[in-house]
């Protein structure tokens, strides 16, 4: 009898040992089953609706719409949405590059440049920082003034250099540059801080091994500072380029879209397609589609990037 009660023994500790298990994970899914809901309701809720929405003719105006298939898929791939979509996914990348280069060039500069540890330094650092803080419809509300053909400030301290005036956002030429002004004035900062704070996690011993080595100080900056700081560099490209594919507020405040739809980037066609033009159908598609090339352009992103990036550091 104690042998088989000895023999019984392991099985009933693995079967406590199960029970207990299940236990504590439905504890754990218990406690992020709030989260869960709200992601469901906010988040997946909407993408299906979109995805629906896309297949019917739904127009603000009218109260009742029925399905009609692949018809706004057709519309937007071989109708007149065609040239539209083609024009703002153009000024979506030429923007997305700018703020990238704007971001992750001028922001490493100047993490170059205040990478020192003193109270002056730090004032500098903070007012290069700030402009993060303001409110991009406050910030573009101000930048109104500032290109302002007539009464700018900037074409006032143009002409005082003897140049003329120039119409930045009613210009074809100049009003995404505008528009990208606004946006390194308040991105610069934040890559900034990024690469500072990365640059500080680098072990001095590299930099003093490479001295004594006799490299130079570009050659510690080359091979030394930008390989370690390539999972900042791709943690600032995969997120600044998010967010530049996204940009809304400083082209609804600064050109409407315009001159010409030289400004109409991506989401603000599918705002002027659901608000002004009161045509749901035609705006959920050109978000679905939206939605497909971030997801692309960024899993691509991420997979060429993990051949180059260094996580020594």
């Amino acid at each position: 009898m104690d042998a088989d009660v000895i023999k019984q023994k392991p099985n009933k500790i693995k079967k406590r040992t199960y029970f207990t298990y299940a236990i504590s994970s439905a504890k754990d899914f218990t406690c992020v089953l709030p989260a869960l809901v709200l992601l469901a309701i906010f988040t997946y809720y909407p993408i299906v609706e979109v995805i629906r929405i896309s297949f019917t003719d739904w127009n603000l105006i009218n109260d009742s719409y029925k399905y009609v298939g692949f018809k706004n898929w057709e519309w937007l791939f071989a109708g007149s949405g065609t040239k539209y979509l083609l024009n703002s996914l153009k000024i979506t990348a030429l923007y997305s590059l700018g703020e990238i280069a704007i971001t992750l060039g001028g922001g490493l500069l100047f993490a170059l440049l205040f990478n020192q540890i003193t109270k002056t330094f730090s004032v500098l650092r903070a007012v290069v920082f700030m402009p993060r803080y303001v409110a991009m419809s406050s910030a573009a509300v101000v930048f109104l003034w500032i290109l302002n053909t007539d009464n700018g400030i900037l074409n006032y301290f143009l002409g005082t250099l003897g140049l003329g005036k120039v119409d930045w956002l009613g210009n074809k030429s100049t009003a995404l540059i505008s528009v990208l002004i606004l946006t390194g004035w308040r991105a610069i900062g934040y890559g900034m801080m990024i690469y500072l704070s990365a640059m500080l996690s680098i072990p001095k011993d590299y930099y003093e091994a490479a001295a004594l080595d006799g490299a130079n100080s570009f050659k510690r900056f080359w091979k030394i500072t930008i390989p370690m700081l390539s999972p900042t560099t791709l943690f600032l490209l995969v997120t600044t380029f998010i967010s530049s594919m996204k940009v809304f507020q400083s082209v609804d405040i600064l050109t409407d879209g315009g001159p010409y739809r030289s400004t109409e980037v991506i989401v603000f066609m599918i705002y002027k397609y659901a608000m002004q033009d009161f045509r749901m159908d035609r705006a959920s598609v050109v978000a679905v589609f939206f939605f497909i090339i971030l997801l692309i352009v960024t899993a691509l992103t991420m997979k060429v990037s993990k051949k180059s990036v260094n996580y020594d550091s």
